[in-house]
Protein backbone atom coordinates (compact mmCIF):
# COMPACT_ATOMS: atom_id res chain seq x y z
CA UNK A 1 0.00 0.00 0.00
CA UNK A 2 1.36 3.43 -0.97
CA UNK A 3 1.76 6.39 1.29
CA UNK A 4 -1.00 9.03 1.41
CA UNK A 5 1.39 11.51 -0.27
CA UNK A 6 2.14 9.10 -3.15
CA UNK A 7 -1.59 8.42 -3.56
CA UNK A 8 -2.34 12.15 -3.65
CA UNK A 9 0.40 12.77 -6.23
CA UNK A 10 -0.83 9.87 -8.39
CA UNK A 11 -4.42 11.11 -8.13
CA UNK A 12 -3.38 14.63 -9.11
CA UNK A 13 -1.45 13.30 -12.12
CA UNK A 14 -4.47 11.34 -13.34
CA UNK A 15 -6.75 14.35 -12.86
CA UNK A 16 -4.37 16.63 -14.79
CA UNK A 17 -4.09 14.07 -17.61
CA UNK A 18 -7.87 13.63 -17.72
CA UNK A 19 -8.38 17.39 -17.88
CA UNK A 20 -5.77 17.70 -20.66
CA UNK A 21 -7.53 14.97 -22.63
CA UNK A 22 -10.84 16.70 -22.05
CA UNK A 23 -9.60 19.82 -23.78
CA UNK A 24 -7.62 18.29 -26.64
CA UNK A 25 -7.33 15.17 -28.77
CA UNK A 26 -10.51 13.12 -28.96
CA UNK A 27 -11.75 14.27 -25.56
CA UNK A 28 -11.71 10.87 -23.89
CA UNK A 29 -12.91 12.25 -20.58
CA UNK A 30 -14.46 15.46 -21.89
CA UNK A 31 -17.69 15.88 -23.76
CA UNK A 32 -16.60 17.43 -27.05
CA UNK A 33 -14.38 16.44 -29.92
CA UNK A 34 -12.32 18.96 -31.88
CA UNK A 35 -11.52 16.34 -34.56
CA UNK A 36 -14.04 15.04 -37.08
CA UNK A 37 -14.49 11.44 -36.00
CA UNK A 38 -16.65 8.73 -37.51
CA UNK A 39 -19.55 7.70 -35.29
CA UNK A 40 -19.96 4.32 -33.62
CA UNK A 41 -23.43 3.19 -32.53
CA UNK A 42 -23.35 1.84 -28.94
CA UNK A 43 -26.25 0.11 -27.15
CA UNK A 44 -27.03 -2.33 -24.35
CA UNK A 45 -29.87 -4.81 -23.96
CA UNK A 46 -30.01 -3.76 -20.27
CA UNK A 47 -30.55 0.03 -20.50
CA UNK A 48 -31.21 2.81 -23.04
CA UNK A 49 -29.11 5.90 -23.61
CA UNK A 50 -29.98 8.48 -20.95
CA UNK A 51 -31.74 5.93 -18.71
CA UNK A 52 -30.45 4.92 -15.27
CA UNK A 53 -27.77 2.24 -15.00
CA UNK A 54 -29.40 -0.89 -13.54
CA UNK A 55 -28.29 -1.37 -9.93
CA UNK A 56 -26.95 -4.84 -10.80
CA UNK A 57 -24.00 -3.15 -12.57
CA UNK A 58 -23.22 -0.77 -9.70
CA UNK A 59 -21.28 -1.39 -6.50
CA UNK A 60 -24.57 -2.50 -4.90
CA UNK A 61 -25.02 -5.28 -7.48
CA UNK A 62 -22.91 -8.27 -8.29
CA UNK A 63 -23.18 -8.60 -12.06
CA UNK A 64 -19.97 -6.82 -13.13
CA UNK A 65 -20.09 -4.81 -16.35
CA UNK A 66 -23.31 -4.56 -18.37
CA UNK A 67 -23.48 -6.17 -21.82
CA UNK A 68 -22.72 -3.77 -24.69
CA UNK A 69 -23.09 -3.86 -28.47
CA UNK A 70 -21.58 -1.59 -31.11
CA UNK A 71 -21.30 -1.07 -34.84
CA UNK A 72 -19.35 1.31 -37.04
CA UNK A 73 -15.77 0.20 -36.38
CA UNK A 74 -14.92 -0.98 -39.90
CA UNK A 75 -11.38 -0.07 -40.87
CA UNK A 76 -10.19 -0.14 -37.26
CA UNK A 77 -7.09 -2.06 -36.22
CA UNK A 78 -8.38 -2.40 -32.65
CA UNK A 79 -11.15 -1.21 -30.35
CA UNK A 80 -11.01 0.30 -26.86
CA UNK A 81 -13.70 0.84 -24.22
CA UNK A 82 -13.59 3.44 -21.46
CA UNK A 83 -16.23 3.79 -18.75
CA UNK A 84 -16.13 7.05 -16.84
CA UNK A 85 -18.24 9.28 -14.62
CA UNK A 86 -18.48 12.62 -16.37
CA UNK A 87 -20.17 14.39 -13.46
CA UNK A 88 -18.38 17.61 -12.52
CA UNK A 89 -18.55 16.84 -8.78
CA UNK A 90 -15.25 15.40 -7.61
CA UNK A 91 -13.56 15.42 -11.03
CA UNK A 92 -13.47 12.73 -13.71
CA UNK A 93 -13.40 9.13 -12.54
CA UNK A 94 -12.59 6.20 -14.83
CA UNK A 95 -14.26 2.91 -13.88
CA UNK A 96 -12.99 0.62 -16.63
CA UNK A 97 -10.50 0.60 -19.50
CA UNK A 98 -10.34 -2.27 -22.01
CA UNK A 99 -8.06 -2.00 -25.05
CA UNK A 100 -6.61 -4.03 -27.92
CA UNK A 101 -10.05 -5.54 -28.54
CA UNK A 102 -10.19 -7.42 -31.85
CA UNK A 103 -11.81 -5.04 -34.39
CA UNK A 104 -14.20 -7.83 -35.52
CA UNK A 105 -15.73 -7.85 -32.02
CA UNK A 106 -19.12 -6.12 -31.93
CA UNK A 107 -20.38 -6.99 -28.48
CA UNK A 108 -19.30 -7.58 -24.95
CA UNK A 109 -21.14 -9.92 -22.62
CA UNK A 110 -22.12 -9.20 -19.04
CA UNK A 111 -19.08 -9.42 -16.74
CA UNK A 112 -16.87 -10.27 -19.72
CA UNK A 113 -13.66 -9.22 -21.44
CA UNK A 114 -13.07 -10.34 -25.05
CA UNK A 115 -10.33 -12.91 -25.61
CA UNK A 116 -6.99 -11.20 -26.29
CA UNK A 117 -8.10 -7.80 -24.96
CA UNK A 118 -6.19 -6.11 -22.17
CA UNK A 119 -7.33 -4.19 -19.12
CA UNK A 120 -5.84 -0.92 -17.95
CA UNK A 121 -5.91 0.63 -14.51
CA UNK A 122 -8.85 2.72 -13.33
CA UNK A 123 -8.80 5.95 -11.33
CA UNK A 124 -8.71 3.85 -8.16
CA UNK A 125 -5.61 2.02 -9.45
CA UNK A 126 -7.43 -1.30 -9.83
CA UNK A 127 -7.37 -3.38 -12.99
CA UNK A 128 -10.80 -4.43 -14.27
CA UNK A 129 -14.35 -3.14 -13.96
CA UNK A 130 -14.77 -0.96 -10.87
CA UNK A 131 -18.55 -0.63 -10.49
CA UNK A 132 -19.81 2.93 -9.98
CA UNK A 133 -21.43 3.83 -6.67
CA UNK A 134 -22.69 7.42 -6.89
CA UNK A 135 -26.40 7.33 -7.63
CA UNK A 136 -26.23 10.86 -9.08
CA UNK A 137 -23.35 10.11 -11.49
CA UNK A 138 -23.46 10.25 -15.28
CA UNK A 139 -21.75 7.09 -16.51
CA UNK A 140 -20.45 6.97 -20.07
CA UNK A 141 -19.65 3.71 -21.85
CA UNK A 142 -17.51 4.92 -24.74
CA UNK A 143 -16.26 2.69 -27.56
CA UNK A 144 -13.29 3.90 -29.61
CA UNK A 145 -12.17 2.55 -32.99
CA UNK A 146 -8.38 2.84 -33.19
CA UNK A 147 -5.97 2.94 -36.11
CA UNK A 148 -3.52 0.63 -34.27
CA UNK A 149 -3.24 -1.82 -31.40
CA UNK A 150 -1.95 0.02 -28.35
CA UNK A 151 0.52 -2.69 -27.44
CA UNK A 152 0.48 -1.71 -23.77
CA UNK A 153 0.78 -4.35 -21.07
CA UNK A 154 -2.12 -5.72 -19.02
CA UNK A 155 -2.58 -3.34 -16.08
CA UNK A 156 -1.06 -0.36 -17.91
CA UNK A 157 -1.34 2.95 -16.09
CA UNK A 158 -4.42 5.09 -16.66
CA UNK A 159 -2.71 8.24 -17.99
CA UNK A 160 -0.56 6.53 -20.66
CA UNK A 161 -3.46 4.32 -21.71
CA UNK A 162 -5.85 7.26 -22.16
CA UNK A 163 -3.17 9.25 -23.99
CA UNK A 164 -2.54 6.33 -26.35
CA UNK A 165 -6.27 5.84 -27.01
CA UNK A 166 -6.64 9.57 -27.71
CA UNK A 167 -3.79 9.61 -30.21
CA UNK A 168 -5.14 6.60 -32.18
CA UNK A 169 -8.90 7.27 -32.22
CA UNK A 170 -10.60 7.29 -35.64
CA UNK A 171 -14.22 6.82 -34.49
CA UNK A 172 -16.15 7.09 -31.24
CA UNK A 173 -19.57 6.22 -29.87
CA UNK A 174 -21.12 6.53 -26.45
CA UNK A 175 -23.93 5.13 -24.33
CA UNK A 176 -24.69 7.21 -21.23
CA UNK A 177 -26.45 6.10 -18.06
CA UNK A 178 -27.77 9.04 -16.07
CA UNK A 179 -27.80 8.00 -12.42
CA UNK A 180 -28.07 4.48 -10.99
CA UNK A 181 -31.43 2.80 -10.39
Amino acid sequence: MGSPRKSAVAGAAVTVTALMLATQGCAIIGGGSPRNLDVISVSSPQFRDGAPLPQDYSCKGGQGNPPLRWSGTSGAKSVALVVDDSSPRGGPEVHWVVFDINPDTTELGMDDVPRGARLGRTTSGKVGYTPPCRTDGSYRFTVYALDAKLGLEQGAGLAPTLESIASHTIARGRLTANTIE
